[in-house]
């Protein structure tokens, strides 16, 4: 019997106090960010979505919407 979440696409999420890298379905990410930093960091934003992929995304949706190509003038 095959893995049913094999093929789920999952995003690194870190926590530099707690010392955690944990793998988050992408579908999920954003609930579980918010809940790990309200249950043990106050609300404060201290785990995060690894920034390399943060990074990476933000330039394909950029790229995506035309804003990183170069205007014609």
């Amino acid at each position: 019997m095959a893995d049913e979440n094999a093929d789920e696409t999952t995003v690194p999420v870190i926590c530099s106090d707690c010392g955690t890298e944990t793998a988050i379905a992408i579908d999920d990410v954003a609930e579980a960010v918010e809940r790990h930093n309200d249950q043990l960091h106050d609300g404060e934003e201290v785990a995060s979505v690894d920034p390399v992929i943060a990074e990476q995304v933000t330039d394909l949706v950029a790229e995506e919407l035309g804003l990183l190509e170069p205007s014609e003038e």
